[in-house]
């Protein structure tokens, strides 16, 4: 697998606040067998993450989210009373099947619970996956790598991120606008830039969900475009001039051809950075017939957009659910180069030949993404 396939998912007409555009996506049928959901963690936001006994960081972690895949609960249409974490009863929407719990050092970003579920920290693991790029750094003894980089890698790794209740308009758009009886996803899009995509396998799930996009994280990219970033246009769909429209059901049919014509539209040129990319999968985690990917981008400068995300597919590659990240042009050149000097074991002349630069440019390429550490200080 090296694409992202949301067979099944279909695209609805865009609704706009500002420089925000929501693109509804909505399912015929909800995934079966999958529901997630909210553990609310108590607290200002900030917590530690324990990888291993040698590693930790510390984020904005607002909640975690639990996939259940027992089959316990209600019947996947009515949306009723539901099985939680812990084995938990909730009944009802009011309830919101939302687990409140004290903020504690959380074990791992993905971590098995009681039963037929597993906790794990939305973008986190996407996150993870990015700042632990090449994280042991040279992997032979050049004489241009200092002993701390010998001895110590990347670490440690820090990247800025913005709330998402800091973009601009982003809080109103997902107050105001209405969910679509069976919406299970939504593409966000700040100045017609692809900010983040988002999908969930079940109707009930999203509904549930849906606040919680202002509590994710943002890239420095999306930020700017949300504060700087003019109104984009709004969908309009324009039926005149046909002269076979006679009645209500030619209408009707001349609606659904301009719904159609945006959906194509849409997965062809708005979504295309997202849908037609390739990228590295790394399993994180079966779950019975699903399974809990992070992924990462190619890394190649071409312009375009590159996001990192996680994702659960079910047996046959189908996206159950998404979560994804638009990186900044600097992470992409961070990643790049990483990338490169990882292919050519970390030699300074093979890595600068690869990238068309001579030594002394590759030199300054390292300094100028931050990782001035790595290098002795005469090089």
């Amino acid at each position: 697998m090296n694409r992202l396939e949301l067979t099944g998912l279909t695209t609805r007409p865009s609704q706009v606040w500002g420089g925000v555009r929501l693109v509804p996506l909505v399912r015929e049928e909800p995934v079966a067998g999958l529901r997630l959901h909210r553990e609310v963690y108590e607290g200002l936001g900030a917590g530690i993450v324990e990888l291993d006994d040698r590693t930790h960081y510390v984020s904005y972690i607002p909640h975690g989210l639990v996939a259940d895949w027992s089959g316990e609960g209600s019947d996947a249409r009515d949306g009723g009373g539901q099985s939680a974490a812990y084995g938990t009863q909730f009944s009802g929407l009011e309830a919101a099947r939302t687990v409140r719990l004290p903020r504690l050092a959380h074990h791992r970003t993905a971590k098995r619970r009681p039963g037929d579920r597993l906790r794990f920290l939305p973008l986190h693991l996407a996150l993870e996956g990015y700042l632990a790029l090449h994280f042991g750094g040279p992997s032979t003894a050049w004489e241009e790598w200092s002993r701390r980089a010998l001895q110590a890698g990347l670490s440690p790794r820090a990247e800025d991120t913005y709330l998402g209740w800091s973009v601009r308009g982003l809080g109103d758009a997902l107050r105001v606008f209405e969910i679509h009886p069976d919406q299970c996803g939504v593409m966000v899009y700040v100045s017609d830039a692809l900010a983040a995509a988002f999908v969930v396998p079940h109707p009930e799930d999203y509904r549930l969900l849906h606040a919680s996009l202002v509590e994710d994280l943002y890239g420095e990219l999306v930020h700017q475009y949300g504060l700087y970033g003019a109104p984009v246009p709004e969908f309009g769909a324009r039926i005149g001039g046909e002269e076979h429209i006679r009645t209500l059901a030619g209408l009707r049919a001349a609606a659904l051809g301009q719904e159609r014509a945006w959906a194509e539209a849409h997965d062809s040129l708005f979504a295309r950075e997202l849908l037609d990319s390739s990228y590295g999968f790394e399993r994180v985690y079966r779950m019975g017939s699903f399974t809990l990917w992070r992924f990462l981008p190619p890394f190649v400068r071409d312009g375009s957009g590159q996001h990192i995300g996680e994702t659960v597919t079910d047996h046959k590659g189908r996206v159950a659910y998404l979560k994804t990240f638009r990186l900044s042009d600097p992470q992409i050149r961070r990643g790049h180069l990483l990338h490169t000097l990882a292919g050519a074991d970390w030699e300074l002349s093979r890595a600068a030949e690869a990238l068309g630069a001579t030594r002394e440019e590759l030199v300054r390429r390292i300094r100028a993404a931050g990782f001035s550490a790595l290098l002795k200080g005469n090089v």
